[in-house]
Order: C-alpha cells, then sequence, then structure tokens
C-alpha cells in the first residue's frame, strides 16, 4: 500500500497486528467516553480522567502506525552481484585441435577457445556462468556459479573428445541442453540477462541436417557466435589421453590418397555460412576469430554497473520512517509516566484529620498511644 509517496511494509502480520491494537485502542476510547460523562448527582466519576485515556488511545494509535511500517522506497542499482547468465557452448570436437588459429597459424583452435572464455569471463564480473561442450554427445559441464575460477580453470584444463569414439559432428547436438538452461534461468532469474557464446568452427561431417536455434531467440538477450578456422584447413592431431601430445599422429583422411598413393593428411576448414546462419537464428552477431585478441567488443551493450536499459538491475529497498511516531509514543508514555508518579506520590502516606482535636482545641500529647494516629498507605 503507497500513500502520498510512503509504503506501508508492516513489521508483523497485519492481522496480529490489528488482534493487539483495535481491542486496546476500543478500550481506551470507551473509558475516555465514560470518563467524560458526569457520575452521579454530578459528581466526578471515580477513575483516572478523561484526559488519561485520550493520552493512552494515543499511545495505542501510534503503536499500531509503528506496526504498519511506514517506509519510503528507494531505487538503486545492484553491483554486487551482476544480474548476467552467461552460457559458453563449446565445440570439442576433433576438428577443433586444427592448427590454423594464431598470428602464425600454427595454434590449435581450442587455444582460442581457451583463451576467449577467460577473456569473456572477467569482462563480465559477478555474473553467473554456465558451460555447455558437445562432441559427438552434449552435455552440461558446469552449471550456472559465481565461481569465476572454476570456469576458467575448466577452459584451461578441458580437452577434446577421444578420436576413436568421434561419431563427427553436428552443430545442433548442444540444442537440447542450451534450451533447458535457458529455460531454467528465465524460470528462476526471470529478470536476468542472458548471453549465449556459441564456440565452434560449424563444420558438420555427421549425417544428417542440423536443428534450428530460431525457437531459443527469445529467451537469448545477446551474445556472439565465435567461429574458428580458416577456409585453407588445418590438419589435426589424433587424441588419446594415454599418448604425449608430440608424439600423436595426424588425423589421416582414408577417402584421398596423393598422386604417389600415400595418404594425405586430413584437414579441416571452417564452415562460416553454418556459423552464420545459427548466429541469425540465435539473434546474436557472428564474429570470426582467427587469434587471440579483445573480447570487450563483444560485451559492450552489456555493463555489469548498468546492464539493460529495461531497468532490469534495479533493486528497490524500503526505508522505514518510524522515528518520528516513536518520539511522539516516547513523549506519550513520558507524560503517563509523570501523572502516575505524582498520583502515586500523593496516595502513598497521607495524614487523617491530623490527630484527633480535644473539644477545647488542646492538641493530643506527644505520648498519646499509637491509636490516636492515623496513617493511610495505599
Amino acid at each position: 500500500m503507497t500513500l502520498a509517496g510512503t509504503t506501508l511494509q508492516p513489521l508483523v502480520p497485519v492481522w496480529a497486528l490489528a488482534l493487539l491494537v483495535l481491542p486496546l485502542l476500543g478500550l481506551a476510547v470507551w473509558q475516555a467516553v465514560v470518563a467524560g460523562r458526569p457520575g452521579p448527582g454530578d459528581a466526578p466519576r471515580a477513575g483516572a480522567p478523561r484526559g488519561a485515556w485520550l493520552r493512552r488511545a494515543g499511545a495505542v494509535v501510534l503503536l499500531g502506525i509503528i506496526g504498519l511500517g511506514p517506509s519510503v522506497a528507494s531505487t538503486d542499482r545492484d553491483t554486487s552481484v551482476a544480474n548476467v547468465d552467461m552460457f559458453f557452448v563449446v565445440d570439442r570436437t576433433g576438428s577443433m585441435a586444427a592448427e590454423d588459429y594464431g598470428p602464425q597459424g600454427g595454434q590449435e583452435r581450442l587455444d582460442g577457445v581457451r583463451h576467449d572464455i577467460t577473456s569473456l569471463t572477467e569482462a563480465i564480473p559477478g555474473a553467473r556462468y554456465s558451460i555447455i561442450s558437445f562432441d559427438s554427445q552434449a552435455s552440461r559441464q558446469l552449471p550456472l556459479t559465481t565461481d569465476a575460477r572454476a570456469i576458467t580453470s575448466w577452459a584451461d584444463t578441458f580437452h577434446r573428445e577421444i578420436t576413436r569414439y568421434s561419431q563427427g559432428s553436428l552443430t545442433d547436438r548442444p540444442l537440447d541442453e542450451l534450451r533447458s538452461a535457458l529455460q531454467g534461468s528465465a524460470e528462476q532469474h526471470p529478470a536476468n540477462v542472458r548471453l549465449v557464446f556459441f564456440l565452434s568452427d560449424g563444420e558438420q561431417t555427421a549425417e544428417g541436417e542440423p536443428r534450428s536455434f530460431a525457437d531459443l531467440a527469445p529467451l537469448v538477450d545477446g551474445g556472439a557466435v565465435l567461429g574458428y578456422g580458416t577456409a585453407e584447413g588445418g590438419r589435426m592431431k589424433e587424441y588419446d589421453p594415454d599418448v604425449a601430445p608430440e608424439d600423436a599422429e595426424y588425423i589421416i583422411d582414408w577417402s584421398q590418397q596423393s598422386e604417389d598413393g600415400e595418404p594425405v593428411e586430413a584437414l579441416s576448414v571452417i564452415d562460416e555460412e553454418t556459423l552464420t546462419a545459427l548466429a541469425e537464428q540465435l539473434g546474436v552477431p557472428y564474429v570470426h576469430r582467427q587469434e587471440p585478441g579483445e573480447t570487450a567488443s563483444l560485451v559492450a551493450g552489456v555493463d555489469p554497473q548498468q546492464v539493460a536499459a529495461d531497468g532490469r538491475r534495479d533493486v528497490t529497498a524500503y526505508r522505514p520512517v518510524v522515528w518520528p511516531f516513536a518520539l511522539a509514543l516516547v513523549a506519550l508514555l513520558g507524560v503517563e509516566a509523570w501523572f502516575w508518579a505524582r498520583s502515586a506520590s500523593r496516595s502513598l502516606v497521607r495524614p487523617a484529620a491530623a490527630t484527633a482535636a480535644s473539644p477545647t482545641g488542646a492538641r493530643a500529647p506527644s505520648g498519646a498511644p499509637a491509636a490516636h494516629r492515623v496513617e493511610v498507605r495505599r
């Protein structure tokens, strides 16, 4: 409830406050009405005067107002934790080990993925981060977490799929996992901004047509599709956790042979057409990543100190304004205490009609029995 810019934020349930205040207020008002009426023979009624009951009624009213918690609303920006959920969808298929990344073109594409995940995490501090990876199947590697170190640690240590288990690649393999993650974020934190970064070379080597990501677009507020690789392509080594990287052999394309009949090393070529279509479906830009570089431009429209222009980062707090009513209540209680103390001091000891006087007006002797002196105690 809002009254003239003041919002009521009850300190206790309203029903409990009503059970306390209303009977007390009714009693005080009734006693004030009764005290204002003359007694038999127009004599003053016994008991507290009308003014005292009016003071008590005022104290009860002030107590009720304090219990209702009149507050002033203030809207601030929450800067402790950015209201951003970042989802990294990482391609871990064998082609991501192609050595056509970097200034000299001799690094694996996965090196670019590692750099960009770390850089993007640093660009939006205080966000919640999640990683979904895919190769022959998709899995959620990390649920949404505010632990940025867990994200960078995963980026530094993850490997591509084991070569002998590879079943080809399709870009739609993480679709169901990403949909589930985005829907969960929207249900649990509907005010958060959701960013999706899809890191892949776009290569399609499995049979079938990839499904569209277009139905996820309403759940995505920003991000980018990051493409790795070159049109010339790059060769890639086999991956076996039991074989040292320097001892691994390059993957052979057994469908081709050289002029001298020797096997030809396989080349992986970036599929920018697929990646561009994927970006359009998600409603985010496509960016070709050929070497390590800044990522601030990828999140330029997402300021963690002021995320989104629709005010979703606005946090409203209510500041109780009860001190004026508390001071008035203390003043009334002080007056009540003063009147009570004065009345009590007068009634503690009150001499009776002094000592009984003799007909001649002589005072009783000082040694008279105690029955000749009257002491009244209340």
